[in-house]
């Protein structure tokens, strides 16, 4: 075995396949063309870079597909090598995408959102938050007014991720039949409410942040967060910055199950560090949004 020979069988198997044979299945719900969710009873592994890198959100590993191997269960190099040789030709299944893939070059982050209309009442992205999210209109309008949403396509609505500086880095996308992240865009932050508070909720959707803001009737002392259902490098940059403020006061308000305590725990870890206040709010279902409907 030498180096040309990993580097060409790397190049033959993507961890896609490598997954689907292992008896992984994708949520196509939570995929991107960029970044492909997999699932297998309570655990995930998303797949980027056109199959050839992966991570685990619910912990620090990620690698290539001989990583992966070993991270499946193989003992050392060796055997994952083997694993990914038997994989050789094993063509895994191509997602159903629910919207075709675009063949015109992308504009930049910014010119892209400021191409997009704000929601108004009565328009499709107005009437998926209030009428079928159920949120409140005096919270949409608030969002609005602060220049968090857009009219997505489709009835869908953009969601705004930004930097502490205040700049547009993505933006979470979610409708009656499609949610995503905006291509070519970063996650770090949905923020919504006070921007120097003191308190901050940390959710894993725009839509559960807006919804705890309506819940607890948009507390005047608190910034909603949401991490846009993952944990980016950036992500983890902006959360310890925001620990650092003077009585900052970290409240980890991750959804109802394994993966919202996995990151609970991690911004209880990032609190204690900074010797912040923590907090763990928790919702009686699934997330913050199911809460407010209920």
């Amino acid at each position: 075995m030498n180096k040309r020979a990993i580097e060409d069988l790397r190049g033959k198997v993507g961890c896609g396949a490598l997954l689907e044979k292992d008896g992984w299945k994708v949520d196509l719900k939570e995929s991107t063309r960029r970044a492909i969710k997999y699932r297998r009873d309570t655990n995930i592994i998303i797949v980027i870079h056109q199959g050839r890198g992966w991570f685990d959100p619910l912990s620090p590993a990620k690698g290539d597909v001989f990583s992966l191997a070993e991270h499946l269960g193989a003992d050392g190099f060796v055997e994952a090598y083997d694993r990914v040789a038997d994989v050789v030709g094993f063509v895994p299944c191509a997602p159903a995408w629910q919207r075709p893939a675009s063949p015109k070059a992308l504009a930049s982050i910014v010119k892209r959102w400021r191409h997009r209309f704000r929601p108004r009442p009565g328009s499709p992205a107005w009437l998926y938050l209030t009428a079928e999210r159920g949120l409140p209109a005096n919270i949409v309008m608030h969002a609005v007014a602060s220049d968090l949403l857009r009219e997505g396509p489709q009835g869908s609505m953009w969601a705004a991720h930004s930097d502490s500086a205040g700049a547009i880095t993505g933006w979470e996308e979610r409708g009656p039949a499609w949610r995503g992240f905006a291509t070519d865009g970063g996650k770090e932050l949905f923020r919504f409410g006070l921007q120097d508070a003191e308190r901050i909720c940390i959710t894993e959707a725009a839509i559960d942040a807006m919804s705890l803001a309506a819940i607890e009737v948009a507390r005047a002392d608190t910034l909603y967060v949401s991490t846009g259902g993952g944990w980016s490098p950036a992500t983890d940059v902006a959360m310890r910055r925001l620990a650092k403020r003077a009585n900052a006061w970290l409240v980890a308000a991750t959804d109802n199950n394994r993966q919202g305590d996995i990151y609970a725990d991690r911004v209880r870890t990032i609190a204690v560090e900074a010797s912040a206040r923590y907090d763990r709010l928790r919702p009686c279902a699934g997330d913050w949004n199911e809460d407010l409907r209920i």
